[in-house]
């Protein structure tokens, strides 16, 4: 099967790799219908992160079961399923407490499992999926396929979207600010739009995000930054917001995020740290600013989302502005370093 690899900064390839198979009675195999390029593979991609060998890489896909281990019970061969990026046992205390992220026995993409077997990336032809009843999540039957970008992003980028809008308190009546204009803090727009948010404020000084945040539900563009970012907000506002969502994961990003908040508001923060972020302990204390989010718990949240993307009032797959086949997984690297491309959907 054909499957992406990294193998160091700027160099992504597409390799032939044995096809997986079952290899604990948990697993799952599933043939990839469609996966993507998410932000934060670009750190590795990028150098931020180091690559110490090439090694599988994607953790978003969606596909349909082609065989499972004799203790799977959740999903059967020719279900359509949801892989959440993290995989989880679906068992442990902490998935019991809804956090599937930190799984106890938790496994990630491109590394090993919890029985020290190794996983494939979710950009190939197909995966070995393990844990497959804690993690897999099916429909009850074969969506569209109009419906399939949509349903791609409950993988990652709308769970955590969400999560960064959860995680702030965003609800009736607040106003918001989103820092960070890739399919994450797009994604936190239509999720701030979807739990009743009065104003949206996207930081973009992009021209075809600010675009798609408007239609995502934003009702005011910022593309100022820093002092004159929030001297903006609070011309528009009447003052600063309620609620903030950080989905960059910088020290500037998260600078920003504390500062266009009232004292006692909410920061909701998902952007996975890269450059140094900090939190400055004496200005939450003088503030009473509240933190939190994280990893999203994407198996939790799916079942929230999943119907509405169903019945079509949710649509979060307008973050993918460029389908690429699999073969091309390095020109879709690059379109996303470069900016030319808010999201890539890679077709095996």
């Amino acid at each position: 099967m054909l499957a992406t690899m990294i193998y160091a900064p700027q160099d992504i390839r597409v390799d032939e790799r044995p096809k997986p198979e079952i290899q604990h009675p948990s697993d799952a195999v599933v043939r990839v219908l469609a996966a993507c390029v998410c932000g934060s593979d670009l750190w590795p991609y990028r150098g931020i992160r180091p690559t110490e060998e090439p090694h599988p890489i994607g953790h978003e896909l969606v596909g349909v079961v082609e065989k499972i281990g004799s203790e799977v019970r959740t999903v059967k061969p020719g279900d359509f399923v949801i892989s959440p990026f993290s995989i989880s046992d679906g068992s442990c205390v902490n998935c019991r407490n809804g956090w599937t992220q930190a799984c106890e026995h938790g496994a990630s993409f491109g590394a090993t499992d919890g029985f020290g077997l190794p996983v494939d990336g979710a950009q190939g032809q197909y995966v070995r999926m393990p844990y497959a009843d804690g993690t897999l999540i099916a429909t009850e039957q074969m969506p569209p396929e109009e419906l399939i970008p949509d349903l791609l992003t409950l993988a990652d980028v709308m769970c955590t979207g969400h999560h960064a809008a959860v995680s702030a308190e965003v609800g009736p009546g607040k106003t918001v600010v989103v820092v960070g204009d890739g399919a994450v803090g797009l994604s936190g727009v239509l999720a701030a739009a979807r739990l009743g948010a009065e104003r949206i404020v996207m930081m973009s000084r992009h021209e075809d995000r600010q675009k798609l945040a408007l239609e995502f539900g934003a009702t005011d563009i910022v593309a100022e930054r820093g002092e004159e970012g929030i001297a903006k907000i609070k011309e528009l506002l009447g003052g600063l917001a309620d609620c903030s969502l950080e989905c960059v994961g910088t020290k500037e990003s998260m600078d920003q995020a504390l500062r266009v908040l009232r004292a006692g508001g909410h920061l909701g923060y998902v952007g996975v740290p890269a450059g140094g972020p900090e939190l400055p302990l004496r200005y939450l204390f003088e503030t009473n600013i509240h933190v939190a989010g994280g990893i999203a718990p994407a198996h939790t949240y799916i079942p929230e989302l999943l119907p509405e993307i169903l019945d079509g009032s949710l649509r979060p797959g307008r973050v993918f502005d460029l389908e690429l086949p699999l073969s091309e997984a390095a020109e879709a690297y690059r379109a996303m370093d470069e900016r030319r491309a808010i999201k890539v959907l890679l077709r095996p």
